[in-house]
């Protein structure tokens, strides 16, 4: 018997239907992969499955869980089912804690909803059990710990924690690894399957990339625009793919765009003996402070028309570099050089030098029209364009990027998430900069639009010559867009090399540890994807 089963499940807000007569079932200790681009109808699924879904919503077609059908269900007896026979874990977990309330109160509060008559000193104790088996140890991860004292990864698995803490039936993961460097998403990954054989729980794993879930999941659902296209057990489903959907998201997964930039000799970027040092907060009042080196003595350059890759996990340094490259913060030793001459506070160099950021939305003024976003960077330049030059340059740049003119008069929130990437790539480009930072620009989007934001780069760089630096922790995407690559630990450059060379013979422990992490397609796929 299926402890999840929706049959011809179909689910309407408002006028629009989001989903049209989906069936699928998860048996218990079965993953389930579910797979899909923004707008597929994964995660509305998930939602209809617990009935957090909005007043609007109209469903038809059968839930059952456990043996209930969810839809004939109470809302009083649907909070009962909430926690007690399925939990779910999100996507970004700062936003799924509250960060005024500490750990243990936040797991024990899962608890005592459910269980009123369990005291709170127990509660605790559950708590306890509940983090130490997502391998949050007493010692490190006290109870009296807040959200914001912890990293990205420890933050999701609180979160799991949390979900658990009842030990439900059905566990539902939403993207629970995007935000996550490769050797976090893998620990991530290894701690949902060790909990579902442990515990003999289901899990719904909701992705929008295959190679996520290719050795992990039991069955397969391939979902577009509402409608399931596919589904199988893995190993079949991968021998067949059937369906021209599903083919294309194995070939965008593992997508490599045309690059025919030149690469000159001469270097754009200069980085010599950096240095960065952070005060940390004084043990005791007359005690001198001490201090954090975030980046110690990292030296590199980067060729006109070159793309290099840097990677690492998260508090490697990365992003205190890149702000040190950006000229955002000054370094205690080294300089940082544009065309020979130095970043920090040299205006005539920074014009020379844009960045574009993982969250286009979140970089955005919303309450700017696309004409005034992307002409931003022309208060770097001395003589400004005007009038009809201005209105020459933005259609431009909105052309340049696959974006039509008229589309300067919109806001930014009336674009999809791949659209207000373009725009940003559109204002990073209008004043025709030497390099580009690309701060993992194309991690949150799906696998097709993240293929063609990377094959409307390599157009860019052979059209305008410019010259990128990928800051990434998504290891394919480095692999296939860049010709060189850094590898960053502890704030320290530790291997670099030509990209191929690093992927395919690393000499370093580090390098090899996260090219062992990152998701990969089955070997006898490749040359289909």
């Amino acid at each position: 018997m299926s402890l999840l089963q929706i049959s011809d499940l179909s689910l309407s807000i408002g006028h629009t239907q989001v989903l049209h007569n989906i069936s699928m079932d998860i048996n218990a200790g079965e993953i389930l992969g579910v797979i899909g681009e923004s707008g597929s109808g994964k995660s509305m699924t998930a939602f209809a499955s617990m009935q957090l879904l909005p007043e609007r919503a109209t469903c038809s077609g059968k839930i059952m869980l456990s043996g209930k059908d969810v839809l004939s269900l109470s809302e009083r007896d649907l909070c009962r089912m909430r926690g007690n026979d399925v939990g779910m874990v999100f996507q970004e977990p700062m936003t799924a804690l509250n960060p005024v309330k500490n750990i243990g109160d936040q797991v024990a509060e899962t608890i005592r909803i459910h269980e009123p008559n369990v005291s709170k000193k127990d509660a605790l104790q559950r708590a306890r059990e509940a983090l130490n088996r997502c391998e949050l140890s007493e010692d490190r991860f006290p109870l009296t710990r807040y959200p914001h004292e912890m990293s990205g990864g420890q933050r999701q698995r609180v979160v799991i924690a949390m979900a658990i803490a009842r030990h439900p039936k059905l566990l539902i993961a939403d993207e629970p690894t995007t935000a996550l460097d490769v050797t976090t998403q893998a620990e991530i990954l290894e701690l949902l399957i060790k909990l579902v054989r442990e515990d003999g729980m289901g899990l719904m794993m909701i992705t929008h990339d295959l190679a996520v879930v290719a050795d992990m999941a039991d069955r397969i659902v391939i979902m577009k625009e509402g409608h399931i296209v596919e589904q199988g057990e893995t190993k079949a489903l991968f021998a067949s793919m059937s369906h021209p959907y599903t083919k294309a998201l194995f070939q965008a997964s593992s997508h490599q765009p045309e690059r025919n930039a030149e690469i000159k000799e001469t270097p754009l970027l200069e980085v010599k003996n950096v240095s960065r040092d952070y005060s940390l907060p004084r043990k005791k009042l007359f005690a001198p402070a001490g201090h954090f080196r975030a980046v110690n003595g990292v030296s590199f350059e980067i060729k006109r028309g070159e793309s290099l890759g840097l990677v690492g996990e998260s508090g490697c340094g990365k992003s205190t570099l890149t702000r040190a490259i950006l000229g955002l913060e000054a370094v205690q030793e080294g300089e940082v050089l544009l065309d020979g001459a130095p970043v920090l506070n040299n205006r005539s160099v920074r014009r020379k030098l844009q960045v574009v950021f993982q969250d286009p939305y979140g970089s955005f003024n919303p309450r700017w029209k696309v004409r005034r976003l992307i002409s931003e960077p022309f208060y770097l330049l001395d003589h400004p364009p005007k009038g009809i030059e201005l209105e020459k340059a933005l259609d431009e740049a909105l052309i340049s990027v696959g974006l039509s003119p008229s589309d300067k008069d919109k806001y930014i929130h009336e674009f999809s998430g791949g659209q207000r990437q373009r725009i940003a790539i559109a204002r990073a480009i209008i004043i025709r900069p030497d390099l580009i930072l690309l701060d993992e620009a194309v991690s949150a989007l799906d696998v097709s639009v993240r293929a063609q934001v990377l094959d409307l780069l390599a157009e860019l760089s052979k059209s305008y010559g410019l010259t990128y630096l990928f800051i990434s922790h998504d290891l394919s995407v480095v692999r296939n867009i860049t010709d060189r690559v850094l590898v960053m630990k502890g704030g320290e450059i530790v291997e670099q090399g030509e990209t191929h060379q690093v992927f395919d013979q690393p000499s370093h422990p580090y390098t090899k540890k996260l090219i062992n992490a990152a998701p990969k397609l089955p070997e006898d796929l490749k040359d289909i994807a």
